[in-house]
């Protein structure tokens, strides 16, 4: 017998979490489902579960994981028992931490485990993933909620591979100032020292001013690095936390024109998640639960959580959200209008939609705005450095005339 965290919700959606012995998760499983509760997700707190030797902290590629699930719904069409559509799948994958994974899945499935249970075992896949396939064993219709959940990874890939085209542009641009910079100020700038202390030249105060920088930058330059490093990593941390993930998803949301493509990728995000997920045949409360526990932005996260208590209590969804000053008010509008004609889950698509497009053109228009503002910073920042140093020789060979 193991322990395991059991999390479940009753009849009237409250969320219960409790320790359990049992023999397997699928055992606990059937166990609370027979007694009326829904399980949310069932955690084992040893090392029973069949996870050890495992590598657990690497991450799959979202496009692999798309074409491994495409492939799983089409053997699951041609009427392939699952098991033996993993072997098939096995067979085929290249990666071999991706391989493994499935081979523990498959494992699962044959010693009796629910699919849903084999991969949420695996700590590696999104819990939206895991709902899913629990959502479409309950209705029994496993291949039809999957290619639903597909349709959504394509176009949240899509959607990330346009996003991330966007910036490399401006990206480039800003590393190429950070290096010309480093070079003038640590190679550049020592060298006009160098030959100014030999001349004796009598100097500006900017040029003083870059000279010194440059001195200092040159000596102190490893340290710098190391404390700069350190920083990160500390930043890095903090920002891994709960109260430093909410400062820094505060301080995005108060970006001029940034923050707001911010605050609409993240609604369009959770309007797909949730939409799938109700179309999959989940209830509204788990639902919510699952998309909390997905996003990626944590003031989003919390306004999630609060709504779903709203819910609970026997809120509408839409007054739920709006309480939580979180959501933009016309989305909150048309989830209104969603909830009193009975057409949540299109409605939702219809917001993704409608926010998806708002983001591609608002974040098209911040960079062109945002690149030739790097350019003019460069040019300025440049200019200054160039003309700092060279200011004594134009000063010197004005005196050499006369």
């Amino acid at each position: 017998m193991a322990e395991y965290t059991i999390k479940m919700a009753d009849e009237r959606g409250h969320v219960l979490e409790q320790i359990e012995n049992g023999a397997s998760e699928a055992e606990i499983r059937d166990r609370f489902a027979q007694q009326g509760y829904f399980v949310y997700s069932i955690k084992s707190k040893g090392l029973l579960s069949g996870e050890v030797g495992l590598p657990r902290r690497r991450k799959i590629k979202q496009e692999q994981f798309v074409i491994f699930n495409q492939q799983f719904v089409t053997l699951i069409h041609a009427g392939l028992p699952i098991i033996q559509s993993l072997e098939l799948l096995i067979k085929r994958q290249r990666n071999v931490f991706f391989r493994s994974i499935l081979q523990n899945v498959r494992d699962r499935v044959r010693g009796g485990e629910l699919l849903s249970d084999a991969f949420e075992a695996q700590a590696v896949f999104p819990k939206v993933y895991t709902t899913t396939i629990l959502a479409g064993e309950k209705s029994g219709n496993l291949e039809e909620v999957m290619g639903r959940y597909i349709s959504f990874q394509r176009l949240a890939v899509s959607f990330r591979k346009k996003l991330i085209s966007s910036l490399v542009y401006p990206t480039l641009l800003v590393a190429v100032l950070i290096v010309m910079m480093t070079f003038l100020i640590t190679f550049v700038v020592p060298q006009f020292a160098n030959l100014y202390h030999t001349l004796g030249a009598e100097l500006p105060p900017v040029t003083s001013f870059m000279l010194a920088i440059g001195v200092n930058a040159k000596h102190y330059f490893l340290y710098t690095l190391a404390v700069f490093a350190v920083g990160v990593f500390f930043l890095w941390r903090w920002m891994k936390s709960d109260s430093g993930s909410t400062q820094m998803d505060r301080i995005k949301m108060a970006t001029p024109m940034l923050g707001d493509i911010w605050l609409k990728y993240q609604v369009a995000v959770f309007s797909r998640m949730l939409s799938t997920l109700l179309s999959g045949g989940l209830s509204l409360v788990p639902s919510l639960e699952t998309a909390e526990e997905s996003m990626q932005s944590r003031l989003m996260s919390h306004g999630i959580s609060t709504a779903t208590r709203g819910v609970r209590e026997g809120q509408g969804l839409a007054r739920s959200l709006e309480e939580t000053k979180v959501f933009p008010e016309m989305s909150v509008e048309m989830i209104e209008v969603g909830e009193s004609t009975g057409a949540l889950p299109a409605m939702l698509n219809s917001i993704a939609e409608f926010y998806e497009e708002d983001v591609q053109n608002a974040l098209a228009t911040a960079m062109s705005l945002i690149e030739p503002v790097i350019l003019i910073v460069m040019g300025v920042v440049v200019a200054f450095v160039l003309i700092s140093l060279y200011l004594p020789i134009f000063s010197l060979g004005a005196g050499a005339m006369h």
